[in-house]
């Protein structure tokens, strides 16, 4: 199992009113696995793709990466873990609009420690796989919003990371362009034996999903 967390518990407090979000959660993802997670608004989905992610740190349980547990480790090794074994996809993209789509993603890239030539070469053999190479110096403002996607994921793919964690990748996507970038995740996740993640209202999803999961009132339920 190359993500698992187990018993994740996460409380918010403000003055003296306590707000549970997650209630002991266990969730694990397997090398190759889609898992889909759904649930209404509020009801602690991207809590939990966060505290999974190594973004969050939950207030109890833990999360384990390849075997080890976030919490034995130094901020520097969490921060080394998320950024060598985690792929995060977002609904908004967040490109830098300045750069073209391969400079963004090797920038991405020069994130996870890679510069020079070598950045370059595997920025443009992610440019390629999802299938930007016409537009590989093109600025986001110029891309529709499928294509914005797919630099996104490309961004996501740097490095071989294990998990690519995706919070509502298609919400801001048409029905067509969001069925794309869905076979799209289905390949990276089946081809490079990636675990995928996806928190989404989208029932697409499902049609990619080796298994579903829902969330509500904080605790998971298997659909």
């Amino acid at each position: 199992m190359i993500l698992k967390g187990q018993a994740i518990t996460k409380t918010y407090q403000e003055g003296r009113v306590v707000t549970p979000v997650l209630k002991g959660v266990d969730f694990g993802l397997e090398a190759g696995e889609i898992v889909a997670l759904e649930g209404p608004s509020g009801s602690g989905k991207t809590t939990l793709l966060q505290i999974l992610g190594c973004i969050l740190s939950p207030s109890a349980g833990h999360v384990e990466v390849l075997g080890r547990r976030i919490s034995d480790q130094s901020s520097r090794a969490q921060a080394e873990l998320r950024r060598r074994h985690f792929g995060f996809v977002f609904q908004q993209f967040n490109l830098f609009p300045a750069l073209t789509v391969l400079e963004n993603v090797e920038y991405a890239l020069n994130l996870k420690g890679l510069d020079g030539p070598v950045a370059r070469r595997e920025a443009e053999g992610l440019v390629e796989a999802v299938g930007l190479v016409d537009r590989a110096h093109y600025l986001p403002r110029d891309l529709s919003g499928g294509q914005k996607q797919r630099v996104a994921i490309a961004r996501a793919m740097g490095g071989n990371p294990s998990v690519i964690l995706a919070d509502e990748p298609t919400a801001n996507l048409d029905s067509q362009v969001g069925s794309q970038i869905l076979e799209l995740f289905r390949t990276i996740a089946k081809s490079s034996m990636r675990g995928l993640l996806v928190v989404t209202h989208d029932p697409k999803v499902r049609a990619i999903a080796d298994r579903i999961v829902s969330i509500h009132d904080g605790l998971i339920q298997v659909v």
